[in-house]
């Protein structure tokens, strides 16, 4: 069998090639990535795995990059995927995730192909939730608010009309914040972290700047959301969506909190108006249910592991030097 990552050498699915190796190592790897992309989250498997340079937004080149794999599953991962990014490139959020998923859809069908699909949508495409919505549940409206979320809500009702449409096997998965080991800085378990690193390691004053602390949100350990990638390809039912989530909600405050709480020294916390949004999802706590009842998924590690395994990165790295 192969499997197609298309974002191979990012944060999610750097951990889905080490998910697939580890477990179902008769699957054969391979990946898209820019010729720009930093490649230091593979390097590990390198070896075990098949890069392909090639550019989602450019049809000629994902026609060519399908017909060269012939994949049995592709798991589309790759995407503008830091909400503050797309309030200031708003245009680049949405056709970076629409034209490349239309791209990659009108491969398939040019070439005949008949893989599964996993599409990463996102649990920011339900937005505003009111009193009452939560745990969300996949019925529940989608009021996006933000660019990010609404190239989602596209990508997720793309892969619905091309499935009712043409028949693709597209699954939708709607994840709620997952988080881990090689995240990238800007996101905010993995910036809190380096903060810290950084402080204990005596290269900043010991001041963790931060932005809204009142949203909460449901936070699963990517380890745990990428083994749910997988059982969505080979479990769940073409053409469905299912919400990815832990089931709990936690304040960023306590979140930033129980990082602190693992910090060698003394810090203070600073307010920084640059971090934060136009605005903001209050809420997300989402119900995994659906997606458990039909794959038996269900979240395995604990989030205060993964904050511990967080901060335990970013410190070997600043260690070694790494920014």
């Amino acid at each position: 069998m192969r499997a197609l990552i298309t974002g191979i050498t990012g944060f999610a699915g750097s951990h889905l090639a080490d998910y697939l190796l580890a477990e179902e190592p008769e699957v054969e790897i391979f990946g898209t990535y820019r010729w720009r992309s930093r490649t230091e989250n593979v390097e590990h498997v390198l070896d075990r795995i098949q890069l392909v340079e090639a550019n989602l937004r450019d049809y000629a080149s994902i026609l060519a990059t399908l017909d060269e794999v012939r994949p049995d599953y592709v798991f589309h991962l790759a995407a503008q995927s830091f909400v503050p990014s797309s309030w200031r490139s708003p245009v680049d959020t949405l056709s970076t995730n629409i034209e490349g998923q239309t791209h990659l859809f009108e491969a398939v069908r040019a070439l005949g192909i008949d893989p599964v699909i996993q599409i990463a949508c996102s649990s920011e495409e339900y937005g505003l939730v009111l009193p009452g919505e939560t745990p969300i549940k996949e019925t529940n409206p989608l009021r996006p608010l933000s660019p990010y979320a609404v190239s989602k809500v596209t990508q997720d009702y793309l892969a619905y009309q091309y499935h009712r449409s043409y028949g693709l096997k597209a699954v939708r998965t709607r994840g709620f914040n997952h988080t881990g080991p090689r995240r990238g800085e800007p996101f905010v378990t993995s910036n809190f972290a380096a903060q810290l690193a950084r402080i204990e390691a005596g290269q900043r004053e010991p001041k963790i700047r931060v932005g809204n602390l009142d949203a909460v949100r449901d936070f699963t350990d990517v380890r745990d959301m990428v083994r749910g990638y997988w059982l969505a390809v080979t479990r769940a039912t073409p053409g469905e969506v299912y919400n990815i989530a832990s089931g709990v909600g936690i304040s960023i405050r306590e979140l930033l909190d129980r990082l602190i709480a693992l910090c060698k020294v003394p810090v203070e916390i600073e307010t920084d108006p640059e971090r934060l949004r136009p605005s903001d999802v209050e809420v997300l706590i989402g119900d995994y249910s659906k997606f458990s009842a039909e794959t038996g998924w269900q979240p395995r590690i604990p989030l205060d592991q993964t904050l511990a395994d967080i901060l335990d990165y970013w410190r070997r790295k600043i260690a070694a030097g790494g920014r």
